[in-house]
């Protein structure tokens, strides 16, 4: 039993202010007043007898004893969220087929759990999951191959095509722990150490190289790697530095203890992970599937990547339907 005074709306405005600092948008992320907020933090403060934020600073801070509750709240609204999205799962069972591809970067958590809760409404249905990198699930897509395909956006429109943007994805520098420490800084450790690049096949491997490009800067040409693990593997072994993105990072979870991760040192930029679907699907289907994986999304991979990056708090986020 909750202890009382200890409420649902209480928990969510504490999740909210913790991440923004403002009471203000705070207010805007619950769709409460600012007076609401502030009278519901009281409320909880006073149910657990200790403060959890400074209300004296600006932006807001929590305290210590602030820092371990949210780590506790934020597990428990999770799977809140996740229960109720389950029993609210998308209505497939007139479909006959289904072919779904999905981007690799999800296959630790997300894609096992996304098909559980597709199976679940696909009962008369033959179903078929496709995962690889982006650039061959599009190629499925564009073939004609594949029903509903989520995998990094292109940025350009393809015939028959619709796009339903997913996730803002950012670009960070990954290197050895204690890499940018023993450099003297990350300007001087991207000089001094090799770019651990990506296959350009690969369309985060385009993505990085046109960057690049466009911002004049120039590395030298000693490793490209298809793999993506193989890379966060390099990385940690400190054969160099690479850039990726926090879902890539997520991934490599268990190399997390021998990595370290950075803003990247020049202009920032970032993908977009959409669902595709083909236009002669009905309109119905792609939506409730986008929806339910944006709330998977969150929070299986983007607020556990904020826990451990903080300083990404705004640029890793679910993109509005």
């Amino acid at each position: 039993m909750l202890i009382k005074g200890v409420t649902l709306r209480g928990l969510e405005v504490f999740e909210a202010l913790a991440s923004s600092g403002s009471v203000a948008r705070a207010a805007e992320i619950t769709g409460l007043s600012q007076p609401a907020v502030s009278q519901q933090m009281r409320n909880l403060e006073a149910a657990l007898g200790t403060d959890l934020v400074d209300h004296g600073r600006r932006p807001m801070q929590l305290t210590p004893a602030g820092r371990g509750y949210l780590n506790r709240t934020q597990t428990v609204l999770a799977q809140l969220r996740v229960a109720q999205s389950e029993l609210t799962v998308m209505d497939l069972t007139h479909l006959s087929t289904l072919s779904l591809g999905v981007i690799d970067d999800f296959d630790n958590d997300l894609t096992p759990r996304l098909v559980t809760m597709l199976a679940e409404s696909l009962s008369r249905c033959r179903f078929k999951l496709t995962t690889a990198p982006s650039h061959e699930i599009s190629h499925e897509m564009e073939a004609r191959r594949l029903h509903i395909a989520i995998a990094a956006s292109s940025g350009a429109a393809a015939k028959g095509i619709i796009e339903y943007p997913l996730v803002r994805d950012p670009f960070i520098l990954v290197c050895q722990r204690g890499a940018v420490a023993r450099a003297g800084g990350v300007d001087a450790l991207i000089q001094a150490e090799p770019l651990l690049r990506y296959d350009r096949e690969q369309r985060i491997g385009a993505q990085i190289e046109a960057h690049l490009a466009r911002q004049k800067l120039e590395f030298a040409e000693r490793f490209e790697i298809g793999a993506h693990l193989s890379l966060m593997t390099l990385v940690a072994r400190g054969m160099g530095w690479g850039l990726t993105t926090p879902l890539g990072y997520m991934r490599a979870g268990r190399l997390h203890d021998q990595m370290e991760a950075h803003p990247v040192p020049f202009k920032p930029f970032s993908r977009t992970i959409s669902l595709f679907a083909g236009s002669d699907w009905a309109d119905k289907v792609p939506r409730d599937v986008a929806r339910t994986t944006r709330m998977l999304v969150n929070e299986m991979v983007i607020n556990p990547a904020l826990q451990n990056l903080p300083w990404l708090e705004g640029e890793l986020r679910v993109l509005d339907a």
